[in-house]
């Protein structure tokens, strides 16, 4: 009899892994896969490029809880999705990164005896009341099968006695990286904006805490004004529209006129602008790991990031928005360090994770 799972997510970035999940399980028929969407962030705006290429299917179910509180917003997942796990008596229910669907998923799951597989296990960042970081360890505990990214993630589940059916496959955004590589739009990217490759930093911004008070904001933007003085290099800055809400309101759109301000961009053409960048400034966790994975260099906005790996790597560094004018110009300048291999697997990570599920499965 073919194993049933349902795979369930709730906003764009899951919604990506699980492409790249799902497309190996079709390729290999590994199992009948049906996908939830709980609608907790509806992105109408999904590129097409991802359903073609990875051939994202429609969702079987749509939960639509939309917008809301935490609380309410896991409770009307949590009720929703397990009228879902009844009805359709699943094998196992794959919950991914950490979100509040994530974490209702796996409730709802445990207690209705289905195993639950965790794709981003063990990360874990500071501090610990953030909600994002409560979601990843109870979703950890709930877990039966744990697929980290890396070997900092499997070491902090050893530290927390979690030690069964966890493994470290790698991460799915290096398969999606390295699949989408050809059809960067470097060459484009660089012809329409007048841009020489090597000569320009590749800035977003986008967190609360970045923009939206002046104290952390204005240093930022000094910093990088001054980095770019001192070196001659260029900033590129998709301008997130909230940030550009912010840097008129707080009276800073001087500090723009030296920069090359322009509309957030799709994917592909993201990935060119990395590719041709000099380094990267960013609060954003996926393009710290893509600078990475394109090895550029990226000073990381953030107090703490769960991407720890290429922090202690010292290939990426993390700078606090408030010290941001001192701390940018000499981050951005140490150039000098040997690049980390591996630190994410070797590209096969949805390989191993539909692996050991059948694994799993079939014991």
């Amino acid at each position: 009899m073919e194993n049933t799972i349902i795979s369930l997510v709730g906003a764009r970035p899951q919604f990506i892994k699980e492409a790249v999940i799902a497309s190996e399980v079709h390729k290999t028929n590994a199992w009948n896969h049906i996908l939830v969407h709980s609608g907790q962030h509806y992105d109408v705006n999904m590129s097409d490029l991802f359903f073609e290429e990875l051939q994202i299917p429609t969702p079987k179910y749509f939960l639509e809880v939309g917008s809301s509180s935490h609380g309410k917003q896991t409770a009307a997942v949590l009720e929703k999705f397990e009228d879902i796990l009844l009805q359709e008596k699943p094998d196992l229910v794959l919950v991914y990164g950490d979100t509040n669907t994530t974490v209702a998923g796996a409730l709802a799951a445990a207690k209705l005896n289905i195993p639950v597989a965790h794709i981003e296990a063990g990360m874990r960042q500071y501090p610990k009341n953030m909600p994002e970081e409560v979601n990843r360890v109870v979703t950890d505990h709930l877990s039966s099968l744990l697929f980290c990214c890396s070997e900092l993630s499997y070491q902090n589940l050893q530290r927390e006695n979690i030690t069964s059916g966890v493994y470290i496959a790698g991460d799915v955004m290096y398969d999606l990286f390295l699949r989408m590589k050809p059809r960067f739009l470097k060459d484009k990217m660089l012809q329409n904006l007048t841009l020489h490759e090597g000569e320009y930093i590749l800035v977003t911004l986008h967190r609360d805490f970045n923009v939206d008070n002046k104290e952390s904001l204005l240093p930022i933007l000094e910093g990088l004004n001054d980095y770019a003085k001192m070196t001659g290099l260029s900033i590129v800055f998709p301008m997130h529209p909230r940030t550009r809400k912010r840097i008129e309101e707080f009276d800073l759109a001087t500090y723009l006129d030296s920069m090359n301000i322009v509309e957030p961009v799709g994917y592909l053409e993201l990935m060119g602008l990395l590719e041709g960048c000099s380094n990267v400034v960013t609060d954003s966790g996926g393009l710290q790991k893509e600078a990475y994975y394109a090895k550029k260099q990226a000073a990381v906005i953030m107090p703490d990031t769960g991407w720890k790996e290429i922090i202690e790597s010292g290939w990426n560094q993390l700078v606090p928005g408030n010290a941001a004018k001192e701390l940018l110009p000499r981050i951005l300048e140490n150039k000098f360090i040997a690049y980390p291999v591996n630190l994410y697997g070797d590209g096969n990570a949805a390989k191993a994770i539909v692996k050991n599920i059948m694994t799993y499965l079939n014991k």
